[in-house]
């Protein structure tokens, strides 16, 4: 017998002071570079430079306006800034404050209040519904970039700010790079466009451009400080053009678009320049991998659980597409799950292991995820691509669709193809034998070139109904049970659970109890060890910590 007592196995490293070094909060000055000052010191020519950036004096007038019967129109109004923009609030509240009724005092009726929006709930580029309902807001102000998607329900205005870009450098990269008689779109991020009709007057000489302007989203939105010409007739990615087809035309992009819209530019032009006005210098590439979208949807086809990531709430017809995939999804006999996670990252996303495959929903500016460097663990699609994967006979077009009204009404015309063709064939006689087993057939994986028989969790509904004669003779206890054990699968209330079949088939199940001592009988025993008191406080300073700096 050992004369030594055991020891518990140690379940972390041991740390002292030396160990941790606390990091010094960093500064979050950033510098205006949008305005271009001359001297940044000069307050005042910093308060005309915000004035005449931001066209207050308009936004003040559109604030202002009333209704026929004197009252205010917008008296709750939020104002919505970029991370990029947050230094230009303040001043833009206090020129505000004191052009408005903000306290009441011009008249009888309730004075407006104006609260600032620092961090949006999704995509910076959208317009923060959720974050405006919270005050009850009636007029949200969209400063700096936006996508310009139609808005749900409230009405909105957009100050995109004038930056000071070089036209002539402009027009001398567009001449090095184009021939007079090549077929050209101008484009750009909605800031920039209002210099777009400027550079097409200065490339004399090219008879076959054309201006990719603006459109006002809806009737309940309004852009301060520019009119979008309305002679355009086609449009397309939230801009208007005088053309229908688009694809035998180069497009001149100034400024570099995000990673979702210059994939989805790429596959709509014949070429595509960018245009940088930091570093006046132009780019043809590289662009996102066209050919890795084909392959998720390939992993759609056999993926068996399927996350539904949504990443925005304000955008139309949200609600009708999540309705849409889960349609879809249901009837190929997969499972599915809606997650809201806030603004997704790596971390958040890891935290399911059972899904298999994300779909997110987000506006097509900066709303999806684009993983170029395989930072998920998992593959994440679009509904354009899931939709096209779930599909009987998979079509490939090259073309990479984001808008939410093509892909409702692609699957729309794909289930009225498929309802006349089941009325052809009502009278075909089908055999149940058959038609079960193919329900078991595995699914092939051009990915990875293996059979997968996980693709359609759902298709084994009918062996979940088949019951022992012993699991029916439950107790009353039994029956409240929450999680059932059907034919050697798991269900929650009647369906089948995905993620329960995962943990079930995980090889780690957590600490346990494997420790072992040796017992006063001589025998070895399992036992735990003894729960003790841990740390108190917080990971900055703990009491221990605390009262060490005391004595």
């Amino acid at each position: 017998m050992h004369s030594e007592k055991p020891v518990a196995p140690a379940l972390s490293t041991f740390q002292d002071d030396s160990t941790f070094s606390y990091d010094k909060v960093q500064s979050t000055h950033k510098e205006r570079k949008h305005l271009h000052l001359t001297d940044p010191q000069d307050h005042q020519e910093v308060l005309n430079k915000i004035r005449d950036y931001y066209c207050l004096p308009q936004l003040v007038e559109t604030l202002s306006e009333r209704s026929e019967s004197g009252d205010l129109k917008y008296k709750r109004i939020t104002l919505q800034f970029p991370d990029e923009l947050i230094c230009d609030s303040a001043t833009i509240v206090h020129h505000l404050q004191e052009k408005l009724d903000i306290n009441g005092a011009a008249s009888s009726n309730q004075g407006q209040k104006v609260w600032i929006l620092a961090d949006t709930s999704y995509s910076a580029c959208c317009v923060d519904e959720i974050a405006a309902e919270h005050v009850q807001s009636d007029l949200v102000v969209h400063f700096g970039d936006a996508c310009l998607n139609e808005v749900a329900k409230l009405n909105s205005k957009y100050v995109l700010g004038i930056p000071e870009v070089d036209v002539e450098e402009i027009a001398k990269q567009f001449r090095q790079r184009y021939n007079l008689k090549d077929k050209v779109v101008l484009m750009a991020n909605a800031p920039f466009t209002y210099i777009l009709h400027q550079l097409r007057d200065k490339l004399t000489g090219y008879n076959n451009i054309i201006v990719a302007d603006l459109i006002v989203p809806s009737s309940k939105s309004e852009i301060i400080g520019y009119k979008p010409t309305k002679t355009n007739t086609y449009s397309k990615f939230n801009r208007t053009f005088p053309v229908e087809e688009i694809s035998q035309y180069d497009l001149f992009h100034v400024t570099t678009p995000k990673a979702p819209r210059l994939l989805q530019l790429t596959t709509n032009f014949a070429s595509v320049t960018t245009y940088d006005p930091d570093t006046n210098s132009t780019s043809q590439g590289p662009y996102p991998n066209l050919m890795r979208r084909y392959k998720f949807v390939h992993v759609a086809r056999t993926a068996g659980t399927i996350g539904i990531l949504v990443n925005t709430l304000s955008l139309s017809n949200t609600k009708q597409l999540i309705n849409t995939i889960k349609d879809k999804i249901k009837k190929a006999g997969k499972k599915h799950y809606v997650f809201v996670v806030g603004k997704p990252n790596v971390a958040k996303l890891a935290n399911f292991e059972s899904v298999d495959l994300w779909c997110v929903l987000g506006c097509d500016h900066q709303g999806i995820i684009i993983d170029q460097v395989n930072e998920f663990f998992k593959p994440i699609v679009t509904p354009y691509e899931l939709l096209l994967g779930l599909s009987d006979e998979l079509t490939w077009t090259g073309k990479w669709v984001t808008d939410y009204k093509s892909v409702i009404e692609d699957y729309k015309q794909e289930e009225e193809r498929e309802r006349r063709e089941s009325e052809v064939g009502a009278g075909d006689d089908d055999d149940d034998d058959d038609e079960l087993s193919s329900d078991e057939a595995p699914e092939f994986d051009p990915v990875t070139g293996r059979y997968v028989s996980t693709s359609r969790p759902l298709r084994q509904i009918n062996h979940l109904r088949i019951k022992n004669e012993i699991e029916n003779e439950t107790n009353a206890s039994d029956e409240k049970r929450l999680v059932e054990r059907f034919a050697n699968s798991v269900a929650i209330r009647n369906t089948v659970s995905t993620s329960a079949m995962h943990l079930q088939n995980r090889q780690w199940t957590g600490l346990g109890s494997d420790y072992t001592r040796e017992g006063e009988s001589g025998d070895d025993e399992e036992d735990g060890s003894l729960a003790v008191e841990g740390r108190l406080g917080i990971a900055r300073g703990y009491d221990f910590d605390t009262q060490e700096q005391k004595k």
